[in-house]
């Protein structure tokens, strides 16, 4: 099953089942106990599928990625977070920062997990038991503020306003049961720059779950960002930062296009 998040003509908010026949309205909480109604869902405008309780981020993830940014294979997860208020919806604009100027914003396609389930000390078998589903997610990134003027912590670069886009919609993990045999690509202005599959994480989903929970209690409504593939922005030359005007979009097999495109702080 594929869920959406939407706003509907009068402003509410809900989430609703997308099928070949339509999107139907959802009773109940999809964390929860919920039904797909045969009400026709009163889609306004499309929202990221979740309102992240908690953003957890992995970098360094991919095996490929580490040996571009000629940084050794990390021996546990590289974990750092974004703000919940970072979440951008499909559609909306990536917001290059202008108040605290950044002139190295970069793109990082990204398989993000939603955890359905409260849950600790979870084990890599019993891992997946605890998540909803997946979606596609961009961990946009400001250079400049993650490597250099960030006091050598990550968050300030990685948590810019818009810096999250989640969506178009929440594939749940029955349609998905293996996470790490994905393709993923990111395509900027028609050009694709990251194409490869996420069975080349150093550390696969499971594994993130069960280090994530250790002596840790993840919520329902957590989104882990899983790491990126080779190919980004900072690592390329000449180097590709996004500028005004740009469009950018993430796809990932079985879920479907994450794009958005980019504009200044105004």
């Amino acid at each position: 099953m594929k869920l959406i998040r939407y706003a509907d003509s009068q402003g509410s908010t809900h989430h609703a089942a997308r099928t070949d026949k339509g999107d139907f309205k959802i009773d109940g909480c999809i964390f929860g106990d919920f039904k797909v109604t045969d009400q026709q869902a009163d889609v306004a405008k499309l929202l990221a599928p979740v309102d992240p309780r908690a953003f957890l981020c992995i970098g360094l993830n991919y095996r490929k990625h580490a040996e571009e940014g000629k940084a050794p294979i990390p021996k546990f997860p590289v974990l750092f977070m974004k703000s919940p208020g970072a979440a951008q919806n499909p559609g909306d604009p990536i917001v290059l920062p202008r108040k605290l100027l950044s002139t190295q914003v970069d793109y990082e396609c990204e398989l993000a997990v939603v955890i359905g389930k409260k849950c600790k000390n979870v084990s890599k078998a019993d891992a997946l038991d605890y998540v909803l589903g997946y979606t596609c997610g961009n961990d946009v990134s400001a250079r400049d503020w993650q490597k250099d003027f960030g006091g050598s912590q990550w968050c300030r670069g990685k948590t810019f306003d818009t810096f999250g886009p989640l969506g178009p919609v929440l594939v749940l993990k029955d349609e998905i049961p293996n996470p790490n045999a994905l393709q993923i690509k990111t395509v900027l202005n028609g050009e694709t720059m990251q194409d490869w599959s996420t069975s080349d994480m150093i550390f696969d989903v499971p594994t993130l779950i069960e280090f994530l929970s250790g002596s840790t209690t993840l919520l329902p409504g957590t989104v882990i960002m899983t790491g990126t593939p080779h190919g980004v922005g900072v690592a390329r030359d000449p180097k590709v930062f996004l500028k005004h005007g740009d469009k950018i979009t993430v796809e990932i097999e079985k879920i479907g296009q994450l794009t958005n495109p980019v504009i200044d702080e105004t």
